[in-house]
């Protein structure tokens, strides 16, 4: 027998994109960085995936099709959009302001007003202009003047046209894989940079949330923030002692340094971390994406009960996964949903539901080939094609209910 499970009203619902992943033709730290590493990557992919995978090129062009891609997420019910606005291309050398770029960013805006859409700007989505990685970027404290800068203008530029901001994604992502796991530019494996980053970013945030204030007393600001469900199997006391641990530094210290400059929450969602005898990543596996992330949707409704001590509302900003042949996108959806109802049912203040992403696109150092997308993109033709899974997904978005069987 099926069961219908109804939404809070005004719930949004959308999906989310980066300017990077999918505009297409930038100059930033990231092309400079695929250019010089896209022969490696292609070499550790065993040669499965050609040196071209790694650039990211033209991407889906949505510089120039985002109306058409709008018209595509209006086609599917959605009311609310998260994108981010590329820093480089409004100031693509040190204090000088594209204006052009500025004008393109207010027809972005509009174009989703006109079709009823919400829109979420994300200041910050890891790509830099290349003079401020030449400064050190976010190494050095007094860098940050410079983000605020670019803030500061950005938020003047729109504050009558846009209610929600980001400033930040994911900043333990970029920190931990930059500075940490030297995977990401600029590849600097160093624990003092990786904390120095770390805290840098955290000042920045809170700086920016000040100046937005000030320039839009009624915006609404908050983060996107990466957490993880970490499970202490059978809990063992190393095993809780070590969930404990890793909910204070990955989870909440960014959040707990935050805490009096968060308008709302952002929650991307990805991961489940089983932690058994001082190992990490003990995990069932029972069903994975292509990425080889395990899709287990009961571990959104835990790091949701974990948000709900901070009082505030939340805005789900990311949760997908990569399934080019769309066989598991439908039951991830619908799972996940009805864990995050759940989550609703008992009293935490979940306002959204954006899923990663929008349409395929370029996943940083992996390349072009995971496939994320609601929306399938032909790289040759970029034509765009819904996936079926998109259509279930409209269902939702439109009744603003989910039928579980």
């Amino acid at each position: 027998m099926s069961k219908i499970l109804q939404f809070p009203k005004d719930f949004l619902w959308g999906a989310a994109t980066a300017a990077h992943q999918i505009e297409g033709n930038n100059r930033n730290n990231w092309t400079e960085w695929e250019k010089e590493n896209a022969e490696r990557l292609s070499k550790e992919s065993g040669g499965k995936y050609p040196p071209e995978n790694y650039i990211s090129g033209r991407a889906c062009d949505h510089y120039n099709r985002y109306e058409e891609d709008f018209d595509l997420a209006k086609e599917m019910g959605h009311n609310a959009h998260r994108f981010s606005i590329e820093w480089s291309r409004i100031e693509p050398e040190e204090g000088k302001f594209n204006e052009k770029e500025i004008e393109h960013y207010r027809n972005v805006i509009r174009a989703l007003r006109a079709r009823g859409i919400e829109p979420f700007v994300t200041l910050w989505h890891w790509t830099m202009p290349v003079w401020f990685t030449e400064k050190d970027g976010f190494e050095k404290r007094e860098n940050i003047k410079y983000f605020i800068r670019f803030c500061e203008y950005v938020a003047s530029e729109f504050k009558d046209e846009v209610k929600f901001w980001i400033i930040l994604n994911e900043p333990e992502i970029y920190a931990s894989n930059s500075y940490f796991k030297d995977m990401w530019p600029p590849q600097k494996k160093s624990f003092i940079l990786y904390l120095s980053v770390w805290q840098n970013l955290i000042e920045s945030y809170c700086a920016v949330y000040k100046i937005i204030k000030k320039v839009q007393p009624n915006a609404q600001i908050g983060i996107a923030k990466n957490n993880i469900y970490f499970e202490s199997y059978l809990n063992k006391f190393v095993n809780v002692w070590l969930k404990k641990f890793m909910d204070w530094w990955w989870n909440f210290y960014f959040l707990n340094q935050t805490k009096n400059y968060q308008d709302f929450i952002g929650l991307n969602h990805y991961f489940h971390n089983r932690i058994n005898n001082f190992k990490f990543g003990q995990n069932e596996n029972q069903k994975i994406s292509d990425m080889g992330w395990e899709l287990y949707p009961e571990a959104i409704y835990c790091v949701l009960k974990d948000l709900k001590k901070y009082n505030k509302p939340i805005y789900i900003t990311e949760n997908g996964l990569a399934d080019a042949q769309d066989k598991n996108r439908k039951w991830f959806i619908e799972e996940s949903l009805n864990n995050i109802h759940k989550a609703i049912s008992e009293n935490v203040d979940v306002r959204s539901y954006f899923h990663w992403s929008l349409m395929d696109n370029f996943e940083w150092d992996k390349g072009f080939w995971p496939r994320f997308g609601l929306i399938e993109v032909d790289y040759k033709t970029l034509e765009r094609k819904r996936r079926p899974s998109s259509h279930i997904y409209e269902k939702i978005a439109k009744s603003n209910t989910i039928e579980i069987k």
